[in-house]
């Protein structure tokens, strides 16, 4: 707190009103961590980074939590998106067979005991991806009408829970996943289904368990770090610090949900 406020008289330094207010870790702890966690295509632990950082799993974990909720919500986020749009949804989680017994549903398999994301991916390679409660048509239109252009095209698969788009405007492609066809006329998910195949990579491959309170976290870091990919690391660190103004990001506010 090396600076004082002529007016009010507080104290104030160059962590104030951003995500790292109040941190204790030396900026170059932070610095590496961002840079870890955008080098780290398919994610990174906190145990490693804890490793790397000469500090606690513990605070290795709030620390990329609060980097991950900088990257929440950017301006860019409320524009519409361009082009033709894909749209799909996935469901991330464990496999029944393989959780203890006092953890198992008993309601069969498949999605049960998983969460629903849904993303979109437009015709620039954006990707823009969400956890959802539920997969009825009233939030997955909703989704695209938040996010496609509108009357622009929008392809899905055949999930019936689209079927209203067309009645709203929209360009209405579908692909029949059901019948072994993937591509109908230059039309296709493979663009979104390839995000849905890194970020279960992340989840299986690295972090090995991603909490449903903390998901929506997760699923931006890896669509934060897709739409960056060919952002070079410095640029992207100076993202980071744009975005971290009034991201402030308590321990007891993370852990309570």
């Amino acid at each position: 707190m090396a600076y004082r406020c002529k007016d009010c008289r507080k104290h104030f330094s160059v962590r104030t009103g951003t995500v790292l207010a109040e941190s204790r870790l030396p900026l170059i702890k932070w610095l590496l961590a961002i840079y870890m966690l955008t080098s780290a295509r398919k994610g990174i632990p906190s145990t490693q980074m804890a490793r790397e950082l000469g500090v606690t799993q513990k605070t290795a974990w709030f620390l990329a939590q609060r980097i991950r909720e900088t990257w929440m919500g950017g301006n860019n986020d409320k524009d519409k998106m361009d082009g033709q749009v894909q749209v799909d949804e996935t469901y991330v989680g464990g496999k029944e067979k393989n959780k203890h017994a006092d953890k198992k549903l008993h309601a069969g398999r498949g999605a049960v005991g998983k969460t629903a994301v849904v993303g979109m991916r437009d015709e620039n390679g954006v990707v823009r991806a969400t956890p959802i409660k539920r997969t009825n048509a009233a939030t997955l239109v909703g989704f695209v009408q938040d996010n496609a252009p509108e009357g622009g095209a929008v392809v899905t698969d055949e999930f019936r829970a689209y079927n209203g788009l067309s009645a709203l405007g929209y360009t209405h492609k579908t692909v029949r996943h059901s019948v072994g066809e993937y591509v109908r006329d230059m039309a296709h998910t493979n663009g979104i289904e390839s995000f849905w195949s890194l970020l279960k990579r992340g989840y299986i491959g690295v972090y090995h368990y991603m909490s449903e309170d903390h998901l929506h976290r997760y699923v931006n870091e890896f669509s934060f770090r897709h739409n960056t990919s060919k952002v070079g690391t410095i640029n992207f660190i100076n993202m980071t610090i744009d975005r971290m103004v009034d991201k402030r990001l308590t321990y007891k506010d993370l852990t309570n949900g």
